[in-house]
């Protein structure tokens, strides 16, 4: 794994490692030397062999490699030029002579074609960036150079700009209760039961509505089919994805549902059985395992349940209950637990990405609600389906601060509930990553009609070549005809130029039953021992793992280091061996 900014500076004196295989005429950068704090266990494995006589990493940036080189390789002096002087040979030269040149930064047009770039302040650490294209001409080349100091150097360290600040301060949620009126006081949500009747009055599809509070101690219990988990989020200033979001901790709200004849709101696959049995707890999208779960059960209108007006109803009256809440939320008078801050950056001299998420749009029960005016909420928001499934366009923060409203009823393990987008793995990994700029995340539906399939894939391709794009991650969640979209979409991304990197559940019951010859990297997401649709909610969704071997595999896809092929069948060891090798 390639060093970053931080591991860079903090590991100067360490021995230069080459990664993954270079060829001859590489100038050596962090990109291409390995994370020395996994020497040792490479060292173990038998993978690595320490070399006294190895550069160290500031004697080997900048250099240029004389011949082709395979990885894991210790860099020996014989093997580059230009490697910068050790620490004893500084020691012997002459003092430089005063010259009227800045002391901070010094710009050079070196014969390689290179733009070589000092800074001091670093102790002597030198960069070198392909010069061509870099300035539009070489009158720019020749400006002042304070003008050069101010422009490159934040380019150079991967300095950014900051677009949009959010703020999401978390409230300790000590109990539950069902009461005579809404309030948060002390730790303690009350919910009033009469929000019981308020909420029947959202849509006349929902035929009944029960209200109850399960503790983590009391869990083995009997569940209808889980349509979504959400979080109890209100935005207080602000839209979403800036300002100031309450979120309270310690409680989610989880919503289920069966028709007038008992027949599960559910496609393939349902989740109904003992809560304790069918729910990930800990995954990104579920209740955590000291959650409290304020549990709404709704009946709705028999023979809807395959239709799009059904589920949408069901999460409409949940929706008025936890209104209730956010109001209450909005004006807490005790101290937050914690904050945390997002903010959408734009990283200057950092590869430009952006992550695709694919969502359901099929027209039964298949639908999402986009940015409504509640963090996680329904009221206001924008239907998938209704937009003609083309390419919308969110910002990392946006998503964090509640953008999406889950709707599918697809496969109860590969769902991705609302919860879920509120703490969307990948959207952090790729935020918080040093050396890559996230332009933003773009929500795609899967259409059921394959015109329509053919119609939003070209589009999303358009999008992404306007955008400028250098890398990309296109998630599903899912499997089988929305399958036909996801590789659509990669091949779209891949024949303009873009590497792209997939992440499915694909395992043994959802193997990709279509394929193109871009679609070379995949990120397995099952979490099945046997390969199938579990009907455990949440279980096969994207977790931290799953992110970090995606954006490490975008890395090397963009970098040209060889990705292996998959087996021909699905193996749990692939996926353990790469863990491994992240560390993780």
């Amino acid at each position: 794994m390639s060093m970053t900014t931080e591991t860079l500076k903090a590991n100067l004196k360490e021995p230069a490692i080459f990664c993954c295989r270079r060829r001859r005429g590489t100038v050596i950068s962090a990109a291409d030397l390995e994370d020395p704090s996994l020497f040792d266990d490479m060292a173990e494995a038998g993978l690595l062999t320490l070399s006294g006589d190895a550069l160290t990493v500031e004697e080997a940036l900048g250099a240029t490699l004389l011949a082709d080189c395979e990885a894991l390789a210790p860099i020996l002096p014989s093997m580059v030029e230009g490697a910068r002087k050790t620490e004893k040979e500084k020691a012997e030269r002459p003092a430089p002579m005063e010259t009227g040149e800045p002391a901070g930064t010094l710009f050079a047009k070196g014969a390689s074609g290179m733009m070589h770039i000092e800074i001091k302040s670093l102790e002597g650490l030198s960069l070198d960036l392909p010069w061509p294209g870099l300035f539009p001409s070489e009158a720019v080349a020749a400006a002042a150079p304070a003008a050069l100091s101010a422009a490159v150097p934040s380019a150079a360290q991967g300095e950014g700009k900051t677009l949009r600040t959010l703020t999401k301060k978390y409230f300790q949620v000590a109990d539950v209760v069902i009461g005579e009126k809404t309030s948060f006081e002390n730790g303690v949500l009350t919910l009033d039961r009469g929000l019981l009747e308020k909420a029947l009055q959202a849509d006349p599809l929902v035929k009944e509505i029960k209200m109850d509070v399960i503790k983590p101690a009391d869990r083995h219990i009997y569940t209808d089919t889980i349509m979504d988990v959400c979080p109890i989020a209100a935005k207080v200033s602000g839209t979403l994805g800036e300002g100031v979001t309450h979120v309270m901790e310690g409680a989610v709200f989880m919503l289920t549902g069966v028709d007038e004849d008992g027949t599960q709101v559910h496609e393939f696959g349902s989740s109904e059985g003992y809560l304790d049995e069918k729910m990930a707890f800990g995954n990104p999208g579920c209740a955590d395992e000291n959650d409290i779960i304020i549990r709404v059960e709704t009946v709705i209108q028999r023979h809807t349940g395959m239709e799009r007006r059904g589920p949408l109803a069901a999460h409409k009256c949940e929706d008025v209950i936890i209104q209730a809440a956010r109001d209450v939320l909005k004006t807490a008078n005790q101290a937050p637990l914690r904050e945390e801050i997002c903010r959408d950056v734009k990283k200057y001299g950092r590869p430009r990405v952006v992550l695709v998420k694919e969502i359901m749009g099929q027209g039964a029960m298949h639908d999402n609600i986009l940015c409504p005016n509640e963090p996680c909420g329904v009221t206001g928001g924008q239907k998938n389906v209704d937009l003609g499934n083309v390419p919308v366009m969110l910002s990392p923060n946006e998503v964090l601060d509640g953008g999406i409203h889950a709707l599918t009823c697809i496969g109860p393990s590969t769902k991705e509930m609302t919860r879920h987008y509120f703490r969307e793995p990948l959207v952090r990994a790729l935020a918080a990553d040093e050396e890559l700029n996230l332009l933003g995340v773009v929500f795609v539906g899967s259409p059921q009609v394959n015109d329509e399939k053919t119609f939003v894939s070209e589009r999303l391709g358009a999008w992404m070549e306007a955008l400028g794009a250098e890398g990309a991650i296109v998630t599903t969640e899912g499997f089988g005809n929305n399958h036909i979209d996801f590789i659509s979409h990669i091949e779209q991304i891949g024949k303009r130029g873009i590497p792209v990197v997939g992440v499915s559940f694909c395992a043994y019951q959802g193997q990709l039953v279509v394929g193109n010859r871009y679609a070379d990297a995949m990120i397995e997401l099952n979490k099945d021992q046997k390969g199938f649709e579990n009907e455990v909610a949440g279980c096969s969704e994207i977790c931290p793992k799953d992110a970090l071997r995606a954006v490490q595999m975008l890395k090397n896809k963009m970098m040209g280091v060889e990705i292996k092929p998959a087996p021909k069948k699905w193996s749990q060891q692939v996926v353990d061996g790469n863990n491994l090798l992240l560390g993780l």
